[in-house]
């Protein structure tokens, strides 16, 4: 049955984006539905997390459209340029995701808990002792509660990344946008942000994931898209498309990601 407007969490149309001669996206549309699980894929430079970035405004489109949870952020007028909402409605609507970055920017000088509160605190305007409890919800359900007292240096690459996965959740997003979660780590500490991830996915959170975990990718995701220098090559059901890819670039890649 065909998704309606209603479980579209996002939905994009025709997206452009350039860095001055650079032209990085060129036409992507992208549908993500209701507690759906996409994982992009594709070799550095294809345009992965730049999409990921024009989704939750990081970035800003030349032209396309853009609709979050229902709402459109951008749409193109009649010149084919892409016009944004007002900043107070952009944050808004931003503020129905969350993103977890490659590196973890995590506040050096704040305790793991203070950390995840920060931002609740300071844009929902939540009272501390209201955020506390989720928040340490939220650290268990990382498998980090027992570190709420520690700070950033003294925890390992992955609890410092289960740790931005708790801080995004913190907000309680609608949406989770992960950009190459594990690629900054070691390969012993990759598994357990993924499972923090899979529990995420089991959970029926909306996730749209930048990752080169192929086999997480395989297992996770409902959908997988293959993007090659600034377009969708390829998509379809993860096991499917990771299994017997049609296309021969999607081939050549995932050739390459299991060879390495």
């Amino acid at each position: 049955m065909p998704a309606t407007m209603t479980d579209m969490m996002i939905k994009a149309d025709q997206v452009y984006k350039s860095f001055g001669q650079l032209s990085v996206l060129k036409g992507v549309d992208l549908a993500v539905k209701r507690s759906e699980v996409v994982a992009i894929i594709g070799s550095s430079g294809s345009g992965k997390s730049t999409l990921l970035r024009c989704l939750n405004h990081l970035e800003q489109i030349d032209s396309g459209n853009i609709a979050i949870a229902n709402e459109w952020m951008v749409q193109n007028n009649t010149q084919d340029q892409a016009v944004y909402q007002p900043e107070r409605q952009i944050k808004q609507i931003c503020a129905k995701m969350g993103m977890v970055f490659q590196h973890f920017n995590l506040f050096p000088h704040m305790t793991v808990l203070q950390n995840v509160i920060e931002a609740p605190m300071i844009v929902k305007k939540i009272k501390r002792d209201e955020i506390v409890p989720l928040a340490q919800e939220l650290l268990s359900k990382v498998g980090l509660l027992a570190k709420q007292n520690d700070y950033p240096s003294q925890l390992s690459g992955g609890q410092k990344q289960r740790v931005a996965i708790a801080r995004a959740l913190a907000m309680q997003p609608e949406i989770m946008l992960f950009d190459e979660p594990t690629s900054a780590l070691d390969p012993e500490l990759t598994g357990e942000v993924l499972k923090t991830m899979q529990k995420l996915a089991e959970d029926k959170m909306t996730m749209v994931i930048v990752t080169h975990e192929m086999g997480f990718a395989r297992e996770v995701a409902d959908t997988v898209l293959f993007m090659d220098s600034g377009i969708i090559v390829e998509s379809g059901p993860a096991k499917s498309l990771i299994d017997h890819p049609q296309n021969l670039r999607t081939q050549e890649f995932l050739s390459s990601m299991f060879k390495s």
